[in-house]
């Protein structure tokens, strides 16, 4: 990135700075101002925008890339029987669905809240009901 700042006339990157006003993001209505001016840069298109406005596109995608850190931090990744309860809601299908699939209505009835872990054979009928990767129904 260092040759870019050769590239920069700092006097034209000081007045876009000036009006852009960027700084680090703290509420969603600065985030979502700091979305409108690259959404309004990406709009030129990345062949009509000068080096300076690429510099605070940079600059701003940094910026917002932090926000979201923080504010919208990663969810943890589901266990096995949250992953079985999603798929049920999503196919708007009923635990008694399972039966057949589990072999019985108390497996099910362990599986779903998390009292019993799924085995394998159990995560390849799964995968193959739901017509998903087995490997979603296994501990990480």
């Amino acid at each position: 990135m260092g040759s870019l700042t050769a590239t920069i006339d700092l006097k034209r990157y000081g007045r876009l700075l000036a009006k852009a006003a960027p700084r680090v993001i703290a509420t969603d209505e600065e985030h979502e101002r700091a979305i409108a001016i690259v959404e309004s840069l990406m709009e030129k298109g990345e062949r009509k925008m000068t080096p300076e406005e690429d510099a605070l596109l940079d600059l701003l995608t940094n910026l917002i890339r932090d926000y979201e850190a923080t504010a919208y931090p990663p969810r943890a990744k589901s266990g096995p029987h949250q992953m079985v309860a999603f798929l049920l809601e999503q196919g708007n299908l009923k635990p008694s669905d399972l039966w057949p699939v589990i072999g019985s209505k108390g497996r099910v009835s362990e599986i779903l809240p998390g009292k019993r872990s799924i085995s394998k054979e159990q995560a390849k009928k799964l995968a193959a009901f739901f017509h998903v990767r087995a490997d979603l129904f296994s501990d990480p």
